[in-house]
């Protein structure tokens, strides 16, 4: 079989080791040129790579990369679609617009804590069928799914999990509806066996746990429909926080403060993630729900703690990159906060976010990249002077000015609300720079 492995970054690498086997010729289609491609594969690189795919029997997809740019393909797959096809052990997949990670973490480490071999895969950046020849029926899988790679699937996971979702990746999307759509596949495929839980006020969430599948008559779409439950409620029979505590109905699980990560959010999370453990209908004791969230300490760059200078603390959030998801870092913190905004554009909309600042105390706002202009004229229309403008400044001097305008007791939290293209090669980096200029500064260093 003639094979195109489109797009050859960490996905792509992985697609290709899995499809090359006796019996398929493969091609690596890529547009950028400066790839690190095996000496004896066979490539095709440049503008315009994938006007044309008719020459071969099958695309595979990696993630990144809109299916609609690929043209005149006989069919078009992806290691998504692979893994679900291939897979013997329940599949969790969890999506939403911020949050997938962390879920997906809790859920493994509650899954772990209770003796079960667990497999941690997807956009969390494990590439979902480096593991897929280990797996065993009598083991669990967790995936985290992201609208590119539930973009065009076929399939959908016995447990789904939908976070709160709002507008994002609309430079990729063609727009905040094809979004929507892509996120419904979680959903679209599930059968009468299986269960959706959402969240329990995002309207979006609900109408992607609304789906169904055209062919159902109207007594079967009742059934299918039963299946889709509410975190965070307790009528809806799953977890609930309930005067600092988890609750599931009237069982007491566990005390919030197992929770070691900052943010309202956060517990949001953990009921999400404590609610798709219960639907697996496994006996998992109270003490082994506190262990699994106890254990989970945080991804790296997500509202994680970096140091503190002259009792100023400094947060890295670099993975936030919408509005909402810095919506939520200010929330997460009662103190002051100077806040450092800015990046490349995703499409995002700064009304809500500077209506959470406007009511905030925030001391001092830095902005920074491409986008430092557009959330400067939100912030004037919307009456706030107390920022500044640092559009192409160093990452050391962004923090400087920051630490200059905290006072002592504030936090420093980099939570930009965009993408981080332009000035960084992506979150990670731009979280390292953070973490080092932080550390710089701590040194004793000075602009």
């Amino acid at each position: 079989m003639k094979i195109a492995i489109a797009g050859y970054g960490l996905e792509g690498k992985q697609n290709y080791k899995y499809f090359n086997k006796p019996g398929n010729d493969l091609t690596i289609v890529d547009e950028r040129e400066d790839i690190d491609i095996p000496s004896d594969a066979k490539y095709i690189t440049g503008d315009g790579v994938y006007d044309d795919m008719s020459q071969f029997d099958m695309v595979i997809r990696t993630a990144g990369l809109s299916p609609l740019k690929i043209k005149k393909a006989k069919l078009v797959w992806s290691a998504t679609n692979e893994f679900f096809a291939k897979c013997k052990a329940p599949i969790i997949g969890v999506t939403g617009t911020k949050g997938k990670g962390t879920t997906s973490s809790f859920i493994t480490s509650i899954l772990r804590a209770s003796g079960k071999k667990v497999h941690l895969v997807g956009n969390i950046g494990v590439p979902a069928l480096s593991v897929l020849p280990d797996i065993r029926s009598e083991d669990f899988v967790v995936y985290e799914m992201s609208s590119f790679q539930l973009w065009d699937i076929k399939y959908s996971p016995h447990i789904a999990v939908v976070l709160m979702i709002e507008p994002d990746h609309l430079d990729v999307h063609t727009d905040f509806e094809d979004y929507l759509k892509a996120k419904s596949n979680i959903r679209r495929w599930q059968n009468l066996n299986d269960i959706c839980i959402y969240h329990p006020s995002n309207p979006f969430s609900q109408k992607i746990a609304s789906v169904t599948l055209a062919t159902l008559d109207q007594t079967t779409k009742g059934d299918y429909l039963n299946n889709i439950h509410r975190y965070g409620i307790k009528d809806d029979g799953l977890v609930y926080i309930k005067d600092d505590f988890f609750y599931t109905n009237d069982r007491k699980i566990c005390p919030i403060s197992c929770v070691k990560l900052p943010g309202k959010h956060n517990l949001e999370n953990a009921c999400a993630a404590m609610s798709a453990v219960l639907e697996l209908q496994l006996d998992i004791s109270d003490n082994q729900f506190a262990e699994g969230l106890r254990s989970f300490t945080g991804l790296p760059h997500r509202l994680k703690y970096v140091s503190e200078i002259n009792d100023v603390k400094f947060y890295d959030d670099s993975i936030s990159t919408t509005p909402g998801s810095a919506i939520a870092a200010i929330k997460s913190f009662t103190s002051p906060k100077v806040l450092i905004l800015g990046g490349s554009y995703k499409g995002g909309d700064f009304t809500d976010l500077v209506k959470e600042i406007k009511k905030s105390n925030i001391r001092q706002i830095i902005l920074m990249g491409d986008e430092a202009n557009r959330i400067e004229q939100f912030l004037k229309d919307a009456g706030i002077a107390k920022y500044v403008n640092l559009e192409r400044c160093s990452m050391f001097e962004i923090v400087s000015k920051a630490a200059a305008a905290a006072s002592p007791g504030d936090v420093v939290i980099l939570s930009p609300a965009c993408a981080s293209f332009g000035m960084f090669k992506n979150y990670q980096d731009r979280g390292k720079k953070f973490i080092n200029a932080v550390d710089l500064l701590k040194s004793g260093e000075t602009i």
